[in-house]
């Protein structure tokens, strides 16, 4: 196929977003008890105050040079670490082990044995907390699963107690539920979120998540869909796609109509398994990068300030009811 035959760009309008009541109260709590702990394992910013180990789990998963380029990226904001993550290598999960011993070991002047550093883990649906938990008190003190598992979004939906994972010095991680941005402004954005499993998929149009995929494949020029499924040659048009899919998969609906849906859910879940290749569908030019880094930090700098003025001004309001308050009572005395 001729690169100049697919789009250039995806357009879709509808906005998606999935922020039910358990995570408003998960973030609740989550703020509450941040004061409570030193270290945050993190798979989404939220902790501005915090030694932060940001996880990206599912390595195996992303593009090969995905790894090299957000490290980098990463390596000028301090207080902050990058560590990759999958569910078949206990490498990096021997490192966070590692840190966390560390940041146990500086946190207080106690004794090493009378150590307790609290470590909460954070992030949105279905990137793998409660596997990596699992994973990290498997090494840790070699005892089984404690956090339950699933690959539907949502499995943990309150902040749950205190799990072990070290012995000496003491370290216990608090596993929290999955909480989605409230807001997605983008709606191509939400589309790869949905596509990653972390947005329900009865929110979402399957359907378009599929014609994403297809796109997304044809602008990284992989074309191994064609082999793959049976299909005479490349295409950009998900409405021809499909129906080619359905046939390879046997989806038929009565009457021997093809199951575009079936076929739809097919692929997306080919994608998630690692099926289709390694890619990343972000943007990791060093270029990207950084601005999207740059950004975020901007974006905390005026939340803070806007947290700050709001803060203001709140006091400036009670002190002019408590001076009403006070004219009121001397005007009465009269």
């Amino acid at each position: 196929m001729n690169p100049l035959n697919v789009r250039r760009a995806f357009v879709y309008d509808k906005i998606i977003n999935w922020f039910p009541g358990h995570m408003a109260k998960g973030l609740r709590l989550i703020t509450e008890k941040l004061n409570a702990v030193q270290v945050v394992i993190e798979f989404e910013p939220i902790a501005q105050k915090k030694d932060r180990l940001i996880v990206y789990n599912k390595s195996d998963l992303a593009h090969p040079d995905t790894e090299a380029a957000i490290t980098k990226a990463f390596k000028e904001y301090k207080g902050q670490e990058v560590v990759f993550t999958n569910a078949n290598d206990d490498v990096n999960v021997k490192g966070i082990i590692k840190y966390l011993a560390k940041k146990a070991k500086v946190s207080g002047t106690a004794s090493e044995k009378e150590l307790t550093t609290m470590v909460m883990v954070v992030g949105m649906p279905n990137v793998g907390k409660s596997s990596l938990i699992n994973s990290l008190r498997r090494i840790g003190v070699k005892k089984g699963k404690a956090a339950p598992t699933g690959a539907i979004p949502g499995i943990t939906r309150t902040v749950a107690g205190t799990i072990k994972v070290l012995e000496s010095p003491k370290v216990y991680l608090i596993d929290t539920p999955g909480v989605m941005i409230p807001h997605i402004p983008d709606p191509v954005s939400a589309i790869k979120v949905a596509l990653t499993g972390a947005i329900s998929d009865h929110l979402s149009d399957e359907e378009v998540i599929a014609d994403y995929l297809l796109f997304q494949l044809n602008q990284a020029q992989d074309y191994s869909y064609v082999k793959l499924y049976n299909i005479k040659e490349p295409t950009d048009d998900i409405k021809v796609f499909l129906p080619q899919v359905a046939k390879y998969i046997g989806a038929l609906k009565k009457g021997g109509e093809y199951n575009l849906p079936a076929a739809a859910q097919f692929l997306v879940k080919q994608y998630r398994l690692g099926k289709l290749g390694r890619f990343t569908l972000d943007d990791i030019r060093p270029e990207a990068l950084e601005e999207f880094l740059t950004k975020e930090v901007e974006e905390v700098a005026s939340r803070r300030q806007q947290k700050k003025a709001d803060k203001i001004e709140e006091r400036k309001i009670k002190r002019q009811i408590q001076q009403r308050k006070w004219e009121e009572r001397e005007r009465a005395k009269l």
